[in-house]
């Protein structure tokens, strides 16, 4: 089994303005091997009752992955071409990495975005 690459927008502070607000500069980072699945019944409900937000994806993140997770915004092309975008919410669920036998360790909650 094997994941695909995605693109996700990585947020660095970049300074601030003239009234002390700090300025943000966006990049986009991509990462390979990244799982794209459809949550359970019980991740839809739990995510709903804990954020007030629906649950559209599931992403399984490959071990190694040092990028930050929580709140950022994530796109991928499905097999038809079309640019699908989604926002990451709530906090992963990380895994011990040396006791899980797949490649990755990590799920991040994701909702779409159109």
């Amino acid at each position: 089994m094997r994941g695909i690459t995605v693109t996700i927008k990585k947020k660095t502070l970049d300074g601030t303005d003239a009234f002390g607000a700090p300025v943000w500069k966006t990049t986009d980072v991509t990462v390979d091997n990244v799982l794209v699945g459809e949550p359970s019944t019980d991740d839809i409900t739990s995510s709903t009752d804990l954020y007030g937000k629906r649950i559209d994806y599931m992403l399984g993140i490959p071990k190694g992955d040092t990028n930050d997770w929580k709140d950022v915004s994530v796109s991928w092309t499905d097999a038809y071409g079309r640019t699908i975008s989604c926002e990451t919410f709530g906090f992963p669920i990380t895994g011990v990495e040396a006791l899980i036998p797949t490649a990755w360790h990590m799920k991040v909650r994701c909702h779409r975005i159109e």
